[in-house]
C-alpha cells in the first residue's frame, strides 16, 4: 500500500504542475454547455404513450384514434387504472399518459364539458413541451369537429359537447431545459475528465522516458496500475460532488434521489471510463494522439448515440441497436432519474447491471493489454 500511495502522490504532483491538465479539468464543463446550445432538436415523432380508457365507448375509441392516426403518438401500453401510471413513467417506458374518465362519452352526448387528463414526463423538458403541444392540437381539432358536426344537435336544441384537457407535468413542472441538461453535463464531464486524464498521464510518462524507469523498478504491475488509476477515481468523485453542488444551489436543479446512490453508480461508470482511458494509452505514442483517439473514437460517438443530445427513439432502428453498446447511455438514464424522479435501485437496476458488465469487461481487457505492454 505504501508503494501505491507514493505513486498516487506522484500523479497528483504531476497534475498540479501540468497547466494543460488543470485547464482541461476547468474548461470541460464549459465546453459541454456550449455544445448543448447547438445540439438540440425539436423534431419528435412516435411519442410513446400510455392509455387509461375508463369509458370504453365508441366515442372514446374514436377520440383515441385521433392520437394514433396523427403519426405523433404510439400507444405502448393500455392499463385500467390511473394508479398504474406511476410505474410506466418512473421506468421511462412512456413519455405521456392519456386518462379518459368513465363519463367521457356521456358528457359529450349531453353537451357538457368532457375532461381528459394528460400526464407528461417532465424530466426531458423539450420532449414534454412538444408532446403536450401535439396532444393539445389533437384535442383542439377533435373539439372543433364536434362543434362543426353539431347541426343536428342544434335542431334538437341540444348544446354540443367539447373536450378540455387538464395537463399535469411530473418531475419538472416548470419545464426548464436546464433541469434536463445539467444532469447530462455531469455524465459528460465525468467521462471526459477520467478518460482523458488517465490516457494522457500514462502517455506522458512514455513521452518523458520515465515510464521505462518505472518498469525497471521493483514496483509490481498491479501496484503501478492501481497507482495510476486511483487518482482519477478521486478526481472523478470530486467532479461529481462539485457538479452536484453547482446544479443544486446555482442552477437550482431539483435533486430528489439519494446522494449515496449517485456516487455508487457513478463508480460503476468510472470503471468503464478508466478502462477506456487505459486502452487509449496502450495504442497511443503521444499525448496528441491520445486526445485525437479519445475524441473521435469515444467522445463523439458517446455524445451522439447516448441520448445526451438527441432522443434515441428518433434515431433509425439500426442506430438504436448500436446505442446499447454505449455505456454513457445507461449512466445518463441513471443521473437524470436520480436527479429529477428520485428513483432508486428498483427502477435503475438494469442500467446499473449493464454498467457493471461493461465496466468489469472493459477494465479487465485494458489491464491485460497494459500488463502485456509492461512485459
Amino acid at each position: 500500500m505504501k508503494t501505491i500511495i507514493h505513486i498516487i502522490k506522484k500523479e497528483f504532483l504531476q497534475i498540479r504542475r501540468d497547466k494543460r491538465m488543470l485547464a482541461l479539468s476547468i474548461l470541460a464543463p464549459v465546453i459541454q454547455l456550449v455544445l448543448l446550445g447547438y445540439a438540440a432538436t425539436t423534431d419528435i415523432r412516435d411519442i410513446p404513450m400510455l392509455l387509461v380508457n375508463q369509458d370504453r365507448s365508441s366515442v372514446s375509441r374514436e377520440f383515441v384514434n385521433q392520437f394514433v392516426n396523427s403519426g405523433y403518438f404510439v400507444i405502448k401500453e393500455t392499463v385500467d387504472s390511473p394508479n398504474q401510471v406511476d410505474e410506466f413513467i418512473d421506468n421511462g417506458h412512456v413519455w405521456l399518459a392519456l386518462i379518459i374518465p368513465p363519463d367521457f362519452s356521456k358528457n359529450i352526448e349531453s353537451g357538457k364539458v368532457a375532461t381528459v387528463q394528460l400526464i407528461a414526463d417532465g424530466s426531458d423538458a423539450n420532449s414534454a413541451n412538444i408532446s403536450i403541444g401535439y396532444a393539445s392540437q389533437i384535442i383542439g381539432r377533435y373539439s372543433q369537429a364536434i362543434i362543426l358536426n353539431s347541426s343536428v344537435r342544434a335542431q334538437m336544441q341540444t348544446k354540443p359537447g367539447k373536450v378540455v384537457p387538464e395537463v399535469r407535468v411530473w418531475f419538472n413542472p416548470e419545464l426548464k431545459s436546464r433541469n434536463f441538461m445539467v444532469p447530462g453535463v455531469l455524465a459528460m464531464v465525468l467521462m471526459i475528465i477520467t478518460m482523458t486524464l488517465t490516457s494522457l498521464a500514462i502517455v506522458k510518462e512514455r513521452e518523458n522516458g520515465t515510464f521505462e524507469q518505472l518498469i525497471v523498478t521493483p514496483i509490481k504491475p498491479y501496484q503501478l496500475i492501481l497507482g495510476k488509476l486511483l487518482p482519477f477515481v478521486i478526481i472523478g468523485a470530486i467532479d461529481v460532488a462539485l457538479v452536484l453542488v453547482v446544479a443544486r444551489f446555482w442552477f437550482v436543479v431539483p435533486f430528489r434521489g439519494s446522494v449515496l446512490l449517485i456516487f455508487g453508480l457513478s463508480g460503476l461508470f468510472v470503471l468503464t471510463t478508466l478502462g477506456l482511458g487505459l486502452f487509449v494509452s496502450t495504442i497511443s505514442k503521444t499525448q496528441q494522439q491520445a486526445m485525437m483517439t479519445a475524441q473521435f473514437f469515444f467522445f463523439m460517438p458517446f455524445i451522439f448515440f447516448s441520448g445526451f443530445t438527441f432522443p434515441i427513439e428518433n434515431m433509425p432502428q439500426i442506430i438504436q441497436y448500436l446505442t446499447y453498446i454505449i455505456p454513457l447511455r445507461y449512466y445518463i438514464v441513471i443521473v437524470r432519474g436520480i436527479f429529477l424522479k428520485g428513483v432508486g435501485v428498483a427502477e435503475l437496476w438494469t442500467q446499473a447491471l449493464a454498467l457493471l458488465i461493461f465496466g468489469v469487461a472493459i477494465l479487465t481487457l485494458s489491464v491485460m493489454r497494459f500488463r502485456k505492454r509492461l512485459g
